[in-house]
Formats: structure tokens, C-alpha cells, sequence
């Protein structure tokens, strides 16, 4: 399991498969700061791929945007193919099955974070969690019991 807090670096890339099926590709970048034994101060931020499906993908391509602070929950998968060169190609992703959007509605903004995925757990314009748990009903996460 992978959970991340970062920033949108490009607005999510939608597609549909051959079958009809939804998927939106998108990357976030997280940043570490940490202070050295000689007390300077480093930074590094690192970016990752992240994969959405389904309702999920659709959702993510109608609420979300570069510069986007999200919290996701998913899992590692790594995948290989043979370039048309020949050599070997691999990329890790995060296939999400959790995100709750943590930046704030802009000013001005008619769109509304509430999106219904036929759970019954109320919904707020600053706490979008989509799930496939949310599918079935099962508890939201909410931004203020993450505990860092």
C-alpha cells in the first residue's frame, strides 16, 4: 500500500480502453525536507505516475488540475513492454484506490466538490473522498484525522 500527499503536476490525461472502461493518468510530486548533521537544511521533491479508473478517472478528469494538493491511497504496479528498438521498457505507477482532494475551492468556482458514488456518507466542498470502498459504502477519511 502507497499513500502520498502532493501537488498535481499536470492536469489528469483521459482515456477510454477498447472495452469502453475509464482511465485518467496524472503525476503529483512530494517534497521532503530534512536538516543535516552540519544543520543546513535539504529539500527533494520527487514525482509520481499515478492511474485512476473507472468513476474514479472520470472524477479525477472533472475535479482535478495542475497545482492540486491530494491525498491518495493505492497500490505499486509495475509494468514492462519492448520499445521499438528493442530494449526492454519498464514503469512503476500508483494505481489509486482512494483520493480525497485537499486544496480548497477556489473563489469564484461554481464547481462543487460533492459527488455522489452511492455512498451514503455525507460529502463536503472541501473534503472529496473518492473510493471504490466509498462504492460500498464503507467509512470516508477525513483530512483531519490523518495524523501528519
Amino acid at each position: 500500500m502507497v499513500v502520498l500527499i502532493g501537488h498535481l503536476t499536470r492536469d489528469p490525461e483521459m482515456r477510454q480502453t477498447t472495452t469502453g472502461k475509464s482511465v485518467a493518468t496524472f503525476s503529483i510530486a512530494t517534497n521532503r525536507t530534512w536538516t543535516t548533521a552540519d544543520g543546513e537544511r535539504q529539500e527533494q521533491t520527487d514525482f509520481h505516475d499515478l492511474v485512476a479508473w473507472g468513476k474514479l478517472a472520470e472524477i479525477c478528469d472533472q475535479y482535478l488540475s495542475k497545482g492540486t494538493a491530494i491525498y491518495v491511497r493505492g497500490r505499486l504496479q509495475t509494468r514492462n513492454w519492448e520499445a521499438q528498438d528493442g530494449t526492454k521498457r519498464y514503469k512503476t505507477e500508483i494505481v489509486v484506490d482512494d483520493l480525497n482532494i485537499l486544496s480548497p475551492r477556489k473563489q469564484g468556482d461554481s464547481n462543487s466538490f460533492e459527488v455522489d458514488l452511492g455512498s451514503t456518507a455525507p460529502k463536503t466542498e472541501e473534503n472529496l473522498t473518492t473510493s471504490k470502498a466509498a462504492d460500498s459504502g464503507s467509512e470516508e477519511i477525513n483530512v483531519e484525522d490523518i495524523p501528519f
